[in-house]
């Protein structure tokens, strides 16, 4: 089960727009706190969801454990609360991983 933060440990909130059944997951686009996340699992039993946040954790350098899902189980439009980030650091991580090829 994911941590919940403490009020000593940062944590921001990523809107991200999931794209399932992509030939690669991959971040497409990073702007800000605002993604576009490619994924190569089908929308079916959760895959879809656990490749977003793997793909996360590795974009992020975090533990998977540090994410969690709070909103869009089954939606396309997802919002990821990660711990022990601040928005900035996330930010600019996310933006150097939409830029890799």
């Amino acid at each position: 089960m994911p941590r919940k933060p403490t009020s000593r440990e940062p944590s921001v909130r990523l809107t991200v727009r999931a794209k399932p059944r992509a030939s690669k997951s991959r971040i497409v686009r990073a702007q800000g706190l605002q993604l576009e996340v490619a994924l190569a699992a089908p929308p079916v039993d959760d895959a879809a969801n656990e490749a977003l946040l793997e793909v996360l954790a590795a974009a992020l350098s975090v533990r998977a454990s540090a994410l969690r899902l709070v909103v869009g189980e089954t939606s396309k439009h997802k919002v990821v609360e990660v711990t022990g980030l601040s928005a900035e650091d996330a930010a600019a991580r996310l933006a150097a991983s939409a830029n890799k090829p």
